[in-house]
């Protein structure tokens, strides 16, 4: 007997990355500066004054990265492409040598028998288009369909699988909400705009994808399972607003041509007397994908909170209407979040019942967990904790496609420890543990242990 749940043949087994997280060489061969170099350098920020300006070092070490992941026995790696290095200023001159480096990524992967997944933003969003209003503003989702233009052009021939946008739930209210992500600005409207103006972007970018002729076009979405601290209607009907901001902000657009019809309810005044809508701007959102990503992680338990804001301008669900609870009874992990796999099932089944024919197959596309590992005296690195998150949620997984839901992929987060955003390097995400002295890489038991997976399956 095995513990391995069992895929179906043809299904994609890969591990994911992120540019700012792995890559370092921030600024080398015309790299621009992005939102995330401004963020992590200003004092306070960033715990313990974390950057990313070495991180991995992956923009020098990625052959090295690229053996692990053909020792893995992995079909897909996604990564993102950084837009700073393609277009330094997010508009105007294109830098050949940004491109030259995914080029010999995407030549390096495929030589290893590895299909490419590029994302084509994960957060990285050029200092020069934040100087010129970021996301609030619609000029940045124009230069992000031109962006993609350029990159599809030089990589769609070797590409077959793309996505626009990951987790914009993050950008839109981590950044322009709470501030707690890059550019770090606490605001109301300025945050629904940054999500309309995102879900613009996409459109944008699926129209230059489509122009480019690529295999599979796909967006990535954080979507979150909320349930109710109590059976109070207050906490109810916080999970109602937590819902719309955390999913239906994006999946009705995207997959409904429709905005949620609880969003007066969520925002109020902020949604109804908004200006950045267009005519025509659900055609464009709503064209036709290949897949969806989705990124999977913990269950959010929601408690109703009041307003906490005295100015309406900045009054956003995430920062004061609803609160996030502890769930009792589990394990979390080194992040805080609850360890819950059967929520993953819920989530899943409940997306495919919401939208039926309207969704398409699902590729799984981030999921994984952050965790104290140990390492022994002579070296090895055991995360036995991570091993058990991993096969419950495969196993969740296997669930939800016995339930039929359409899951065609799975993409284990991250191959590597990295730079984890505004906590640093001090939460560590990899299969691959990595010593930021001195850029050793190696293998814990949860890499073994999803190799073991991989091969046990009928291919």
């Amino acid at each position: 007997m095995t513990d391995f749940p069992s895929f179906p043949p043809g299904f994609v087994f890969g591990a994911a990355t992120a540019s700012y997280q792995i890559e370092g060489a921030v600024q080398e061969d015309g790299r621009g500066a992005s939102i995330w170099d401004t963020y992590s350098h200003t004092p306070g920020l960033v715990a313990n004054g974390d950057t990313g300006d070495v991180a991995c070092d992956h923009y020098h070490r990625y052959p090295q990265d690229v053996t692990l992941l053909r020792e893995l026995g992995v079909d897909s790696y996604r990564f993102s492409i950084a837009w700073p290095r393609i277009v330094p200023d997010g508009a105007g001159p294109v830098n050949p040598k940004g491109l030259d480096f995914y080029s010999r990524l995407v030549d390096e992967l495929l030589a290893a028998g590895i299909e490419p997944a590029a994302t084509l933003y994960h957060w990285d969003l050029p200092q020069a288009l934040e100087d010129g209003g970021g996301w609030r503003v619609r000029d940045t989702a124009e230069r992000f369909g031109e962006y993609a233009a350029v990159v599809a052009e030089h990589l769609g021939d070797r590409v077959p699988r793309w996505i626009t946008l990951n987790e914009p739930w993050c950008s839109a209210f981590l950044g322009y909400s709470v501030g707690r992500h890059a550019p770090g600005a606490r605001e109301g409207r300025g945050a629904l705009a940054a999500a309309h103006h995102l879900l613009a972007g996409h459109g944008l970018a699926v129209r230059a994808l489509r122009a480019a002729g690529v295999r599979e076009v796909g967006i990535t979405l954080n979507l979150d399972h909320n349930l109710p601290a109590t059976d109070s209607p207050a906490d109810r009907a916080a999970v109602t607003r937590a819902d719309t901001q955390h999913n239906l902000v994006w999946t009705e657009p995207i997959l409904a041509g429709r905005y949620p019809d609880t969003e007066e309810e969520t925002w109020g005044e902020l949604i109804t007397g908004q200006d950045f809508r267009r005519d025509g701007d659900l055609e464009l959102i709503s064209q036709p994908l290949d897949f969806l990503g989705v990124n999977y992680y913990r269950p959010i338990v929601v408690a109703d909170a009041p307003y906490r804001e005295s100015d309406p301008a900045r009054r956003v669900a995430t920062d004061n209407r609803y609160e996030e609870v502890r769930l009792p009874g589990v394990r979390h992990t080194a992040m805080g979040w609850p360890v819950a796999p059967g929520t993953f099932t819920d989530l899943l089944v409940g997306l495919h019942e919401r939208y039926g024919d309207a969704l398409p197959p699902l590729h799984i596309t981030e999921n994984g967990s952050a965790e104290d590992d140990w390492v022994s005296p002579d070296g090895a690195v055991h995360d036995s904790d991570r091993v058990a998150y991993l096969r419950d949620h495969l196993t969740a997984l296997r669930a939800a496609m016995d339930a039929g839901v359409d899951v065609r992929g799975y993409y284990v987060w991250s191959l590597l420890d990295n730079f984890e955003w505004a906590f640093g390097y001090g939460k560590r995400f990899g299969i691959v543990r990595v010593d930021y002295g001195t850029q050793e890489r190696t293998p814990k038991d949860s890499y073994r242990w999803y190799r073991a997976l991989i091969a046990a399956q009928q291919r």
